[in-house]
Formats: C-alpha cells, sequence, structure tokens
C-alpha cells in the first residue's frame, strides 16, 4: 500500500478546522508536491547545467544548433501538455498517476543521454525528457489548486516554486562537484542525475496523496460517478474571456523570453568566467527566485497576480538592459543574476495561481495546460529565433531586438489584462 494512500482522503484535503480557525495555508499536498519536485529538479537541473558547453565546446555545434535543442528542451513538452491535462482531468482525477508517468519517463531519459553523441540522438533524447514534463506539470499544478483554499493558492504555489528552486539550487552545485571529482565528467553527471531523477518517482508514490479534491467543493453534493471532462470542454473553456486573455499573453511575453541557456552563455562571455564556473551561474537566479518566491506568492494574494505577472517581465528586461549595457566583469553579472531570480519568483508560481482562479475545479489540468502550453510553445519558437539571430548578426545585437520585443509586448499585454481581477473559482 503506498504512505500516502493509507492516510486517505484527508491528506489530500484539509479537514475542517472548526469554528474560528483558518485553514493550513499550505497543505501536506503542497509540501509533498514540493518534495517531490525539489529531487527532481535537482536532477534536471544536474543536465541544464553542463548542457550549453557539452553541446557547444565538447561536441562542437553552433549557437543555431544548440537554439534547436533548447527549443526542444523547452517547446516539445508544449505538444503534450494538452493531453497530459485532459487525461489527469478525466476518470475521477488521475492526476497523480499522469505525474507519475511523467516524472517516470523523465528518469529514464537521463541515463540515456550517456549514449548520445550527435544532435538527432540529443534531439531524440531531450524530446522524450520534455514530454515527460510536458505530461507531469499541468497535473501537479492542478493538484495545488484543487488542495489549496483560492485566496491562498499565490502562498502555495510560492512555497511549492521555492522548495522547487532549492532543487534548482542544488542542482548545479552537484553538477560542479561532480565534474571537479570524476575525468570524464560529463558522463558522471548523467548518470548521478539519472539516479536522483528515479528517488523523485520514489517520493511521489510514496507521499502524495492518490486523489485530491477541491477545498472548495469538498463538502458540496456531487453528482453520482466520476466526472469525465471531454476534449471539447477542455478546449471550450478558452471561450472564458479573461482565460483566453491570460493565455494570449502568456504567449505574446514567452515570444520575447530569452532561455536560461542563452543568457548564462551572454554572462559567461561578457564577464569572461572560466568554463569550470559556468554551472553555478543558475545558482545566483536560483538563490534569489527562493528568497522570493513566497513573498511574492503572498504579495500576489494581497494585491493582484496579473500585475505582479508583468511588473516581472520589467524587472527581466532591466535584466537584458543591464547585460547590454557597458557594465561588465562579476558585478555586472551577479545584478543580472538577481534581475532574472526576481523575474521567475515574480511570474512561475503567480501565473499558475492566476490559472486557477479562472477555471473550474474540474478543469484545473486542462486550465493549467492550455496556459502553460501556450508559454511553452512561444519560449520555443523564442529559442529557435534567438539562435538564428546569433548566428546572424552576433549575441549583443540579438538581445537588443529581443529587448525591444518585450517592451513592445508588456505594453500589449497591460492593454489586454486591464479590467478587475478574475474572481477565485
Amino acid at each position: 500500500m503506498y504512505l500516502a494512500d493509507s492516510r486517505g482522503a484527508a491528506a489530500a484535503v484539509a479537514p475542517d478546522p472548526g469554528p474560528g480557525r483558518r485553514p493550513a495555508a499550505v497543505p501536506a499536498t503542497v509540501l509533498a508536491l514540493g518534495a517531490v519536485s525539489l529531487v527532481t529538479d535537482v536532477s534536471s537541473e544536474m543536465v541544464t547545467a553542463v548542457l550549453p558547453l557539452y553541446v557547444i565546446t565538447g561536441l562542437g555545434l553552433s549557437p543555431l544548433g544548440f537554439g534547436l535543442l533548447d527549443g526542444i528542451n523547452n517547446g516539445v513538452g508544449a505538444l503534450v501538455r494538452l493531453a497530459g491535462g485532459h487525461l489527469a482531468d478525466r476518470g475521477g482525477r488521475r492526476h497523480k498517476a499522469v505525474a507519475g508517468l511523467g516524472y517516470g519517463l523523465s528518469a529514464v531519459c537521463k541515463p540515456l543521454l550517456l549514449l548520445a553523441h550527435s544532435l538527432p540522438a540529443i534531439s531524440a533524447v531531450l524530446a522524450a525528457d520534455r514530454t515527460g514534463k510536458g505530461l507531469r506539470t499541468a497535473p501537479r499544478d492542478a493538484m495545488i489548486s484543487l488542495a489549496t483554499a483560492p485566496g491562498q493558492r499565490g502562498r502555495a504555489f510560492g512555497v511549492h516554486r521555492a522548495m522547487d528552486t532549492t532543487g534548482a539550487l542544488l542542482g548545479p552545485l552537484a553538477a560542479f562537484a561532480v565534474l571537479r571529482a570524476t575525468v570524464d565528467g560529463y558522463d558522471a553527471v548523467f548518470a548521478v542525475s539519472g539516479c536522483v531523477a528515479a528517488l523523485g518517482v520514489v517520493v511521489l508514490v510514496l507521499f502524495v496523496p492518490r486523489h485530491v479534491t477541491s477545498v472548495t467543493s469538498a463538502t458540496a453534493a456531487r453528482p453520482p460517478g466520476p466526472e469525465r471532462p471531454t476534449v471539447r470542454d477542455a478546449l471550450g473553456l478558452l471561450r472564458r474571456p479573461r482565460l483566453r486573455r491570460l493565455t494570449a499573453c502568456a504567449g505574446l511575453l514567452g515570444l520575447t523570453t530569452v532561455s536560461d541557456s542563452f543568457l548564462y552563455l551572454l554572462l559567461q562571455r561578457d564577464g569572461d568566467l572560466p568554463a569550470h564556473l559556468f554551472p553555478l551561474l543558475p545558482l545566483g537566479t536560483a538563490a534569489v527566485f527562493l528568497t522570493l518566491a513566497v513573498p511574492l506568492g503572498v504579495l500576489a494574494d494581497r494585491v493582484s497576480r496579473r500585475r505582479l505577472f508583468l511588473a516581472g517581465h520589467g524587472v527581466l528586461l532591466a535584466g537584458y538592459g543591464l547585460v547590454l549595457s557597458p557594465w561588465h566583469g562579476v558585478p555586472a553579472v551577479i545584478a543580472v543574476l538577481v534581475l532574472h531570480g526576481a523575474f521567475y519568483a515574480a511570474t512561475d508560481g503567480v501565473l499558475a495561481a492566476a490559472t486557477a482562479g479562472a477555471v473550474p475545479a474540474q478543469h484545473q489540468g486542462a486550465g493549467q495546460a492550455l496556459v502553460g502550453t501556450g508559454q511553452a510553445l512561444a519560449r520555443f519558437v523564442c529559442s529557435l529565433s534567438f539562435g538564428a539571430a546569433w548566428n546572424l548578426w552576433g549575441p549583443r545585437t540579438a538581445l537588443a531586438l529581443t529587448a525591444a520585443a518585450l517592451a513592445v509586448s508588456a505594453v500589449a499585454a497591460a492593454f489586454v489584462l486591464r479590467g478587475p481581477e478574475e474572481a477565485p473559482v
């Protein structure tokens, strides 16, 4: 018997605390999912930290070739994210089963990088890995939304993202340690990453409840039999004006969001950092993200999730400006990483919380998938176009064009998202 299931439904939904007492702001389900994400992110970020140098300096790929790989890393999962969200909503909300399939697929892919030494082979492995990420992301965020009271979702997503980012902080450190301690460093990183990913699957199986019921409907009368939303129902969510606007703006801003890997390559070039220090660059982003995720999540609950989401892109634009400025060296690198981490803290979990408030409980998986798919596909296009622009005009010109496009996109998104905040569902 699974440990999570032995606790019954009480583990999935916070019990009634009684009159005069407030429910737990962060349910146990959110903490369990945060632990899974923490362990899994250690594995993923170990690979992400070394992949740019591995394919460019180790395999000799061009920036355009890396742009293709990075696009796959960010975009292929979007092709299955809708399917993952829809499957999780069907058959009595099989969120854990679909998420487990995604985590398991990604865990299997990590050791396969040991056998991939060409662009097609690495592309295939990354595509499978991102397929796993696409399957698990929407069900995971749906479980967080269902287990948390609507007015506290910003906090809950902030806590989850903080735990997730702890893994992102530890992953590059682990990669750095492995590279320094081994002769055949890249292969060792991939092998250790696979073992850590398998541990994440074990934590999911043992500690995440099999079924998570919405806290807003746990005590309401329910129709007999499981709810089985159809594909038409899922796609019909876009008829909701504010969800449609949120999806459009996430995609529009994603078109001008340079991937982390490209940004770190630019920082290494401008800062003249040694290659063995490259895996440490994500630590700056992760440390700031970890520090600000919960405070900004709470702020989003009290002020406006959509406004904070837009403000985060303003912070990203400031980071682009610093990269393009004459200010170089280690202090400039640190300042850019601080802004980069603040951008993620103000947008990642905040967007998921805003999405959760725009769709009904039975469509949480599909709703999260729609918004996430739009954003991921846009970032896929950005990776390809940025890699091509780098090849044609150089990295600084490519970033300058992207920064100008981001400024225009942010103004357009602010116009589209005007109006009162979506009422919690």
